[in-house]
């Protein structure tokens, strides 16, 4: 169903609602300047609510078939629901009581009035309490949305930090790399040290030996 429908028929039922109040108790009041005042309030209300079935009619109209035929078949509802407003407004305001009569019966021949005023009333507060839960569950998943919207954002910057933290930790695995390799020259050069130390003393030990065995054996040749 359109939204801009759904709208304008929450606003209509509201209005309706109120008016039908206004009519009560505006027949109750006995001070001429209030009743006026009311009578006023009255008209006016009966006026948006015209604009607002002209609205919902062109919003009908411009939607789809299937759409279309249940949304007009509604509005026939409300037109009716407002023609017996204006009847009403009419009996309260006439001075003539079969003046108002006989237009209530010229009315009453333009429009489809098969349904009482009480049953419509019913239907128009069902209706209401319908798009009142259409819009809290509308509310409801716009809350949802910026709830995951919010657990997305916090995703992402966990995310963001944890990147940084194995950027950090490729950074000081690169140099613990350098450091080894160095470690590792280090130790290939003082290995080799050792090994060639190792062949000094070696040929120094051997060279003691031989001058050992030279005078051994030049005093013993004596």
């Amino acid at each position: 169903m359109s939204e801009v429908f759904e709208g304008y028929e929450r606003q209509y039922c509201e209005l309706s609602a109120n008016l039908s109040r206004k009519c009560s108790s505006a027949s109750l009041v006995s001070d001429q300047e209030q009743k006026q005042q009311k009578f006023s309030e009255i008209k006016v209300g009966l006026d948006d609510a015209d604009v607002l079935i002209r609205k919902m009619d062109l919003e009908a109209r411009s939607l789809q078939p299937s759409v279309k035929a249940m949304l007009l078949a509604k509005l026939r509802e409300y037109k009716s629901d407002l023609t017996n407003l204006k009847k009403d407004f009419k009996r309260i305001t006439s001075p003539n009581a079969d003046e108002a009569a006989r237009e209530e019966l010229l009315e009453t021949r333009m429009v489809d009035t098969h349904l009482a005023s009480a049953d419509q009333r019913e239907r128009l507060t069902m209706s209401v309490e319908r798009i009142n839960q259409s819009s809290e569950r509308i509310r409801e998943s716009h809350r949802t949305l910026l709830e995951t919207e919010e657990l997305g954002v916090s995703i992402l910057q966990d995310l963001h930090s944890q990147r940084e933290t194995l950027l950090n930790s490729h950074k000081r695995l690169h140099g613990i790399d350098d450091a080894i390799d160095k470690s590792k020259k280090v130790l290939t050069t003082m290995s080799r040290r050792i090994s060639r130390n190792k062949w000094i003393v070696a040929s120094v030990i051997g060279a003691l030996v031989f001058a050992i065995a030279v005078i051994l054996f030049y005093k013993l040749s004596r």
